[in-house]
């Protein structure tokens, strides 16, 4: 299972990446990680990504909600699930996440419980 982590805080990709391999029963997991828009875009581009957790302010131009419309807009990626991860948990973002067909949202500070429900109800609508 490939899973692309984006999100500009080191500290926050890493305490993700640390919560993944504890719930998930995926004997091989790869992470990939990207600390801005563009970077995760290429990523996208270039390899098969199983799941994606998304950052919804990134450091560069690109933001989560825009890579979430790429994603969505394109056949080939359309069913890959994604949740968002971000400190914007204002009501008018999470349903414009929702619009776009995000799987789920999770608000900072993560609360590891229910990140880990999440993610699993996520991973199993595969």
């Amino acid at each position: 299972m490939i899973i692309l982590v984006v999100e500009d805080s080191r500290p926050t990709r890493n305490l993700l990446i640390s919560y993944i391999k504890e719930i998930l029963p995926h004997p091989r997991k790869i992470f990939l990680e990207a600390e801005n828009g563009e970077t995760a875009l290429k990523m996208i581009q270039k390899e098969h990504i199983d799941f994606v957790l998304l950052d919804w302010n990134l450091s560069d131009k690109i933001t989560g909600l825009d890579i979430l419309k790429m994603i969505r807009e394109t056949d080939k990626f359309k069913n890959i699930p994604i949740i968002m991860v971000s400190s914007e948990s204002d009501k008018v973002n999470v349903i414009e996440a929702l619009k776009y067909g995000v799987n789920d949202f999770v608000a900072k500070p993560i609360d590891k419980k229910s990140f880990t429900e999440k993610v699993l109800k996520a991973i199993n609508k595969v």
